[in-house]
């Protein structure tokens, strides 16, 4: 199955992208995670970030990247129906091996999409893409 979490790119370049995610009530699994209070689930942010690190990728001519590992993963402060999950990521190292290393950061904004002085941070860390294998 294919989904896109990313909902537009604010910037994407060879080694960098900013991306925004806006969380709607109508969204499915918000009924399950959790009923009473509902956020974005800490996997989704992920994915969020992963979609936008594999978009620089594909710019860079490599479509076909996969999330190999994460490290230093830290949660901050949840998503809700209403905000907005902004997503950077910046590329930090290419391997030799094929793997690509970014730095990548999810912020809530809540309010103005475009009010970075509301944002606080939601997820951080590092992700390593990686070929698909098959």
């Amino acid at each position: 199955m294919h989904f896109q979490l990313v909902d537009r790119f604010l910037e994407l370049t060879d080694t960098s992208a900013v991306a925004v995610k806006n969380v709607t009530a109508a969204e499915e699994y918000l009924q399950d995670h959790f009923p009473r209070f509902p956020v974005l689930p800490g996997v989704f942010m992920v994915e969020a970030l992963t979609q936008a690190a594999r978009a620089v990728l594909e710019r860079r001519g490599h479509p076909r990247m996969v999330l190999g590992e994460v490290k230093a993963l830290r949660y901050g402060s949840f998503v809700r129906p209403g905000e907005t999950l902004k997503v950077e990521v910046s590329l930090e190292k290419t391997r030799d091996d094929g793997t690509f290393v970014f730095k990548a950061q999810g912020s809530v904004l809540r309010g103005l999409p475009t009010d970075s002085a509301a944002a606080e941070t939601a997820v951080a860390g590092r992700l390593i893409l990686r070929p698909l294998r098959n």
